[in-house]
């Protein structure tokens, strides 16, 4: 199967990545990161609008609030809007989780790469 450029991480036998193609893999993974986070507002933002009939500044409000960690604003008053306010309160979990891991994976690599690297250049 064949990977996306920006998403191939380079194998153990090969050299460690140039900082600049680091960067931008950092960069690219960012990204990817604030463009699921903006998606997820925007999903949040319309079913706030939909389900409790919010204007969409007390909607982004609730849902940036969910997607932080802080909790509603806006409590919610409709059977609809409870059970979307704890579906999305569970999917804004998840997001922080993914976003963590996809803005730690570059790091993680090189880490783990530059280790395997040193420790091989040893043993021969």
């Amino acid at each position: 199967m064949r990977q996306l450029p920006l998403f191939r991480y380079e194998r153990r036998h090969q050299p460690l990545l140039a900082k600049h193609h680091f960067y931008r893999r950092v960069v690219w993974h960012l990204l990817v990161v604030v463009g699921l986070l903006l998606a997820s507002l925007f999903g949040g933002m319309c079913g706030y609008v939909y389900f409790e009939s919010l204007s969409w500044t007390d909607a982004f409000l609730n849902a940036a609030m969910l997607l932080g960690g802080m909790g509603p604003v806006n409590n919610p008053m409709t059977e609809g809007g409870k059970l979307f306010a704890g579906m999305y309160a569970l999917y804004a979990g998840i997001v922080f989780l993914v976003g963590a891991g996809i803005m730690a994976a570059p790091l993680a690599h090189r880490l783990l790469h530059r280790f395997h690297l040193e420790v091989s250049a040893k043993d021969q």
